[in-house]
Formats: C-alpha cells, structure tokens, sequence
C-alpha cells in the first residue's frame, strides 16, 4: 500500500503540474542570467568605447582650448617653442595608407582569385596557409626587413624612377624626391605588403561562400574566369570585400613600428614620395615616452584622437558604401 501510494503521488496532476512549474522556473532563470550576461558584455564594450573618447578629449583639453582648429591645419611641430600643428602626420597617415591599398588591394584580389579558381588542389592549402602566416610576423619585424634590406635597394632605385617617371608632365612630381630609400613611399610599400594577408584572406573566404551553381552557369554561357569574378562572385560578396578592404585600411592607419623604422620621421607635408615624412603613429612612438610638457603629452593626445576619429570616419565610409551598393540593388530590381 505504501509503494501504491509513493506512485501515485508522484505520477498525481498535482505533482507533474509542480515539477513542470519548477522546471519553467529554473528555464526562465537561466535565460534571464544569459540574457543578462550578454547585455552586461555588450554594454562593456559601449563603456569602453566612451571611457577611450573620454580619456582622450580630457587629455587633448588643454590643446583644444589653446589652439582651437588651428592645431588640425597648421604643420609647424616645434617642442622647443611649444608650437604644435597636426597636419603633418595626418598627411603622412594618409598618404602612406593610399598608397598601401592602391598596392595592396590588387594584389589581393589576384591572391584571391587564384586561390578559389585556378590554384592546383595540391598547392591550394600551402598558399593559403603562406598567405595567413605573413600577417603572424610581428610589426617591427617589416619595419627592420625594410630598414636593412628593401631601404638600400629603393635607394639603388630611386634615382632611376626620378629620371623616368619624374619627367612625366603633372605626376612627375611626386616621383621626385632625395634617393635615401627611407620616406613615405617606403612606408606606403612596407604598409601594402603588411596588409596584403589580412585583405586576401578575407577575399579568399567570402569568395569560397559563392554558390557553386552561380559560377557554374556563367562558365556555362561562356564566361572567362574574369567575367566570372567581376560579374558574379564580386557582387555576391562585395560587402565582404570592402570589409577585407577596410580591414586592411584600419591596419594601415594605425600601424606604429614598422613606419617608424622607414618614413623618415619628419615633420613635412610634400607631393613627393620619396621624401621623408611621419604619421600619426610613429609620431605617438617616436616622442611619448620623451613628452615631459604637459603642452606637448596634450598635443601628442590629440593626434591620438585625430587617430580614433579617422578610423571612425572609415567605418562610416564603408557603411555608406554598403547602404549606396544595396540602394542602387534595390533600383536596378
């Protein structure tokens, strides 16, 4: 009678009722700590972000208050008569990160294609494991591979790209320049070369993600393998690609030791490449630890925040180009 009794209790409407109403319970709180949890991570992150820009207005204040917007449009740097102008490194940040996409994206591009469509089975996995062990190798290794071994041989070069594409008329001028092998346009090209992994792998993967059958129909109608590219796979993946793109960009532009050893480390805003000049980064690099002028740590925290607000404007850039991509989609349909 006991045993009856314990089963029937248990197997009771009102004891199955309960032990549903307890499991509930203990759903809904799991989900309401995961819930919970994840909120607090993503709030992290939007904390950080603030408490980086607020740090950064707070020690770039004292510049600001001083010199206003001239600071941003003036490239006189002169600790000694605490004179301090941002312009200089900003045209270097910019001009070497030019350069190193107008290098770098084609290349990757290529990388890309021929790894996804034309590479050999056999050497489709050492390539591409090559391609991502280039963007492991530390920063200040492509900055003293380009001190000691590209730098001598732009040097032997430079006179000769002086005398021929120097004489061009209008873009002669930016082949000019000193034959040290070290300024912008070596940094440009150690840049190009740093972000040519992080890019053409990026390619690489969101063109694996293309449907087989969109690529097989176009070979089916005739299509070469760049027509194929460049009308399929392309506009399938093109907000993967500006992604990989400005992935590479933001390398470029924040990239410090590597443009240290190479862009000469000037303060001087010129048309010609092979001059030297600086950037934002390597000029962090180059005088913080020295910075003992609460006037110059103040006016080495604005280029800081110059910094942030660039890469800012770079991924806005990219999301505007990702809405314009999908607007002109949704026309043409």
């Amino acid at each position: 009678m006991t045993g009856l009794s314990t089963t029937h209790e248990a197997t009771s409407p009102t004891t199955i009722a309960a032990k549903k109403s307890a499991s509930a319970s203990s759903f809904a709180f799991q989900d309401a700590l995961f819930h919970r949890s994840t909120q607090f991570f993503a709030l992290l992150v939007l904390a950080t972000l603030a408490g980086i820009i607020a740090s950064l207005f707070i020690g770039s204040w004292l510049t600001l208050t001083q010199s206003g917007p001239r600071f941003f449009v003036t490239d006189v740097w002169d600790p000694v008569r605490n004179l301090y102008g941002g312009m200089a490194p900003l045209w270097g940040t910019l001009i070497t990160a030019t350069i190193a996409l107008v290098i770098g994206v084609p290349v990757s591009f290529g990388i890309a294609i021929f790894l996804t469509e034309m590479c050999p089975p056999v050497l489709k996995r050492p390539l591409g494991t090559a391609v991502e062990l280039l963007a492991a190798i530390p920063s200040i290794i492509y900055g003293m591979w380009g001190l000691f071994i590209l730098s001598p041989i732009l040097a032997e070069l430079q006179p000769s790209i002086s005398a021929t594409l120097g004489k061009l008329p209008i873009i002669g001028t930016i082949f000019q320049g000193p034959p040290m092998g070290i300024g912008v346009f070596t940094a440009g090209l150690i840049l190009s070369i740093m972000v040519i992994p992080f890019i053409a792998s990026v390619m690489r993967d969101v063109f694996e993600t293309t449907p087989p059958i969109l690529k097989e129909s176009a070979y089916g109608l005739g299509a070469t393998t760049w027509e194929v590219m460049w009308n399929v796979v392309l506009p399938y993946t093109k907000a993967g690609v500006i992604g990989g793109i400005m992935l590479g960009l933001g390398r470029a532009l924040g990239e410090t030791m590597a443009v240290t050893f190479v862009i000469g480390n000037a303060y001087n805003i010129s048309l010609q490449l092979f001059d030297a000049g600086n950037s934002i980064a390597s000029s962090l690099a180059n005088e913080f630890n020295e910075a003992s002028d609460p006037n110059h740590l103040s006016a080495l925290i604005t280029l800081g925040l110059m910094l942030f607000f660039l890469s800012f404007l770079v991924l806005a850039l990219s999301r505007w180009m990702l809405t314009s991509l999908s607007k002109k989609e949704g026309s043409r349909t």
